[in-house]
């Protein structure tokens, strides 16, 4: 059995563990026999130290077990699926340590469960081999779970940027001018050499925004580049090397993860830049200004593009930010979806979920996602303009008392000028969003009856409809089939 020595820690720990509670001795009683001090029985519990082979001998005298049965990997009863599970690349795929969770207390627990919770896990790990589950899929849902347990908000890197702003000075106003100034801090102070077209000779690259060779601290920029996306560029850059981030990807998005520390830190990077071009402080004041409107003003939102020189996903990435902290609106989601127009699909590729017990999260990709929501609506309504759309909408669920403020852009996904992109805050309208957007009952704002998608929903007089509701028939008649059954069951109780 292959195994990594943090993991051989692990098991060993977790094996004198077991040998020492079976002779039912305490760290003391185990330290006089074996000569061994009690804090380091300790550290050897924890997978955090393993003994030479002295020690280990001594250790094993004291427990009454041969060293090769006290050392072997070989693994059997209900450590076996504790040797699946780490021998595989499962547990190294859950960033439990950023959690506040400790690997060998994760093994200790299934350990000490019973046969079937050791078959589960058996059968998580064959799952993860057999169909080539990456480990993206655990990364970036990690990182989800991590930005809902904070609130999206994190203070450590507001002051990181306030910071930056105080040593080096306010960004100037206007688009061109805010590029040349972030460009000139990456050139001066951390001697970066930037190509501005730097992508043009290679056509595989072409769905890339950027590309660094930190070798050489050269920046290859696509060329095709708006100034904002350029400037949010630099200044996801200019953060990596504020916060002497050194695990990161060589490109603009992640496209081969490695680690979640490497997922998270190209969070803090984007974090760092969303911030650095929207200032908490100026930000927070526009959307007090913005939210005590009596109606809905969509042109306010469009003169915050110009004002900070930010993209529809940053001003929706500050707003997601600072209305938890500022302003204690903490039950919202983000949306993301790509229109591909080869396909026609509509996918997708982003979620931040704070509201996950009253709406689900992102389905699969067989499925349509219901039109009715202006996320996917404005997608057909772009066509190829460069200036943004935006729409509020009050949205409510289909056959429940939740409705949600929903704002929404829609733009071309530059560089690929024929992909379009859509970007979506949905707040939960309750007490405390009615407290603070004064707008809510503007009559201006767009009512409509939603649902998840097609395949599920029950609106039989919908005209956005683009498949029929497969999935609600199967419940349906799953649920017939129980009422049935429970019937019979009833009627034959009765006779008897």
């Amino acid at each position: 059995m292959k195994m990594s020595p943090v993991h051989e820690r692990i098991l060993f720990g977790l094996k004198v563990r077991q040998f020492r509670n079976s002779l039912e001795l305490s760290f003391a009683a185990l330290s006089d026999l074996s000569g061994l001090s009690v804090s380091y029985l300790n550290e050897i519990e924890k997978g955090k130290k393993y003994p030479k082979p002295e020690k280990a001998r001594a250790l094993a005298k004291a427990l009454g077990v041969s060293v090769v049965e006290l050392t072997s990997l070989q693994l059997e009863g209900n450590l076996a699926p504790v040797g699946d599970l780490l021998q595989s690349n499962f547990l190294e795929e859950l960033p439990l340590e950023f959690f506040g969770i400790e690997p060998a207390k994760v093994i200790e627990l299934i350990a000490q469960a019973p046969k079937e919770v050791g078959a589960f896990i058996s059968t998580l790990v064959d799952l993860s081999r057999n169909y080539s589950l990456r480990e993206e899929n655990f990364y970036f849902g990690a990182l989800r779970a991590y930005l809902e347990m904070h609130h999206n908000y994190f203070e450590d890197l507001e002051e990181a940027v306030d910071r930056f702003r105080r040593e080096h000075g306010q960004l100037p106003v206007g688009d061109k001018d805010v590029v040349a100034f972030l460009r000139g801090l990456l050139e001066k102070q951390y001697g970066y050499e930037i190509v501005q077209n730097g992508l043009s000779e290679y056509p595989e690259l072409e769905d890339l925004r950027a590309v660094y060779l930190p070798r050489h601290r050269r920046l290859l920029l696509h060329a095709g580049l708006s100034e904002v996306q350029r400037a949010f560029q630099y200044g996801k850059e200019l953060g990596f090397q504020y916060l002497g981030i050194s695990s990161r990807a060589q490109t603009s998005s992640l496209l081969r993860v490695h680690s979640f520390e490497e997922v998270l830190n190209h969070f803090k990077a984007s974090y760092f830049s969303a911030a650095l071009l929207i200032d908490r402080k100026a930000f927070v004041q526009d959307l007090r200004h913005f939210l005590e409107q009596d109606h809905w003003d969509e042109g306010m939102m469009r003169h915050w593009f110009v004002k900070y020189t930010a993209s529809p996903e940053t001003i929706i990435q500050r707003m997601s930010n600072l209305l938890p902290s500022e302003f204690g609106i903490r039950k919202f989601f983000v949306w993301r979806f790509i229109h591909t127009p080869d396909s026609g699909a509509v996918a997708m590729d982003r979620e931040l979920n704070l509201v996950r017990d009253r709406l689900p999260s992102r389905h699969t990709a067989q499925e349509h996602f219901c039109r009715r929501w202006s996320a996917v609506r404005l997608l057909h309504v772009v066509n190829g303009q460069h200036k943004p759309l935006a729409l509020a909408q009050r949205a409510r669920i289909h056959d429940t008392d939740d409705t949600y403020l929903c704002f929404t852009m829609a733009r071309p996904a530059l560089p690929e000028v024929d992909h379009k992109v859509s970007i979506t805050l949905g707040l939960l309208i309750d007490e405390t969003l009615g407290e603070k957007v004064q707008f809510l009952q503007d009559p201006a704002l767009e009512d409509q009856v939603v649902n998840h998608t097609c395949e599920r929903c029950g609106i039989t007089d919908c005209q956005e409809r683009v498949a029929p509701p497969t999935l609600l028939k199967a419940r349906e008649k799953n649920h017939r089939i129980k009422e049935t059954l429970k019937r019979l069951n009833d009627a034959g109780a009765m006779s008897a």
